[in-house]
C-alpha cells in the first residue's frame, strides 16, 4: 500500500514543483500567518516523502495548501477518519450532560433497490436497510437538516428527565426557540424541554422564568431536586429540545437498577 508520504511526493512530482519550490511556498504561507510552524524546509520534506515522517498539523495545512489537496482525505491518508469524528466522540460515554460541538460534514447519498423501498410514515427496521446500504445518511433519522440545530448528549449520570430522556440520549436543540414559554401545553410530553448551559456545566429540563429568576424543573419520577439560577448572570438558553434519539432501557438502569439520591441533582 502507497504511503502517505508516496502520496505527497507523487502528487508534488505531477504538479511539477521541486523541493526548493515547497520550501519558498511554505515561507510565504508561514509570513502570511505569522508562525514559523507553517514554514517546511528541504531536509523536513525530504522525510515526510521518504522516511515516513508524519507531518506536523501545521506543516499539513501548508502542504494541502500548495497542492491544493483536501485536508480530510488528506489526513485519512494518514489514518485519522476526520469524517468519523462526530460519530467517534458518540461513542464515547460521559456522565455529565453536554453540548455537542461537532457539525456533521454532510450526509451520504446512497442507492434506493426496489425491494428496500422506505415509507416514512410507517415503522421499519432500520438495521436490515443499514445492512443492505452499509450506511444510513443520519439526516433520515426524523428528517433532521443537521446542519440548521445544535446537538446534546444527555449524561450517563444525568436521570434528571427521566422517563422522558433517558441518560445517553441524543438531542436536537433549536437554537432559535430561545423564549420560555409559560402556556400551551396540556401533558408533560407536550410541554417543551430546554437546553441550557451554566457556569458548572449544562442542564436539560422544564423552565419556568420569573422576572430574573429562572427555575430549572426536573421530571418528578427522577427525584432530582429543581434548579434557581438569575438570568441571564447566571444561565444561558442554548434552545429547545426538538428531537431525541434514545434507547429505551440504558444499560445502566438494566444493569444497577438505582435510582438518584433524592433531593440531589445530577448536575450540581
Amino acid at each position: 500500500m502507497e504511503r502517505p508520504g508516496e502520496k505527497l511526493k507523487r502528487i508534488r512530482e505531477r504538479l511539477k514543483l521541486t523541493y526548493r519550490d515547497v520550501e519558498g511556498a511554505s515561507q510565504r504561507i508561514a509570513e502570511r500567518r505569522g508562525s514559523d510552524e507553517f514554514a517546511i524546509a528541504l531536509s523536513r520534506l525530504a522525510d515526510i516523502e521518504n522516511k515516513g515522517t508524519v507531518p506536523t498539523i501545521y506543516r499539513l495545512y501548508t502542504l494541502c495548501a500548495i497542492y491544493r489537496q483536501d485536508l480530510t482525505e488528506v489526513l485519512r491518508w494518514y489514518g485519522v477518519p476526520l469524517d468519523q469524528l462526530a460519530s467517534e466522540a458518540l461513542r464515547v460515554g460521559l456522565d455529565e450532560t453536554h453540548a455537542i460541538q461537532l457539525k456533521p460534514s454532510g450526509t451520504v447519498t446512497v442507492p434506493q433497490p426496489v425491494d428496500l423501498e422506505v415509507d416514512p410514515h410507517k415503522t421499519v427496521f432500520l438495521s436490515y436497510l443499514v445492512k443492505h446500504w452499509g450506511r444510513m445518511p443520519f439526516s433520515f433519522l426524523g428528517g433532521l437538516d443537521l446542519r440548521e440545530y445544535r446537538y446534546g448528549l444527555i449524561g450517563l449520570e444525568d436521570w434528571s428527565m427521566y422517563p422522558i430522556l433517558q441518560p445517553g440520549s441524543l438531542v436536537a436543540i433549536d437554537e432559535s426557540r430561545r423564549k420560555i414559554a409559560s402556556a400551551g401545553w396540556t401533558n408533560e410530553f407536550d410541554r417543551p424541554i430546554y437546553f441550557l448551559e451554566h457556569r458548572g456545566g449544562w442542564v436539560c429540563g422544564w423552565c419556568v422564568l420569573s422576572g430574573n429568576r429562572l427555575l430549572v424543573q426536573p421530571h418528578p419520577a427522577s427525584h432530582c431536586a429543581p434548579l434557581m439560577f438569575e438570568y441571564p448572570k447566571e444561565i444561558d438558553i442554548i434552545g429547545q429540545v426538538i428531537g431525541v434519539a434514545m434507547l429505551l432501557e440504558s444499560k445502566r438502569r438494566r444493569h444497577a437498577r438505582t435510582s438518584p439520591t433524592p433531593g440531589k441533582s445530577p448536575n450540581v
